[in-house]
């Protein structure tokens, strides 16, 4: 099978494994890049987050483990396991893992 960014194409994969726990810590894996748009699993020690930004297309997040706390435009939200969130296109967004949490993120940006 093909392999890029060390996923390989082709065969089967458990969501909730392809990024691990760390200590402290933010653990990103890219899942599928393409000029069209990212697929990218996360995993968040508890406290751990992402600072507020915007980017110039929607945002789908999967929540594949825990619980966070997502801030969409001044709005929070408590999301969990099973739950997803679309941000919206050029909207102030940033989250925090309320516990150890773990999301799967897809972006398309065409």
């Amino acid at each position: 099978m093909a392999e890029k960014k060390g996923v390989a194409t082709g065969e089967k994969l458990n969501l909730e494994n392809l990024a691990g726990y760390q200590d402290g810590a933010v653990v990103s894996r890219t899942v599928v890049d393409k000029p069209v748009g990212t697929i990218t699993a996360f995993a968040f020690d508890a406290g751990e987050g992402l600072s507020e930004h915007t980017v110039p297309y929607d945002a789908f997040v999967q929540v594949l483990d825990g619980e966070a706390q997502i801030t969409i435009d001044g709005k929070v939200q408590s999301v969990s396991a099973g739950e997803i969130v679309i941000m919206p296109a050029n909207k102030p967004h940033s989250l925090r893992a309320v516990q150890r949490f773990k999301m799967l993120l897809v972006m398309i940006r065409a």
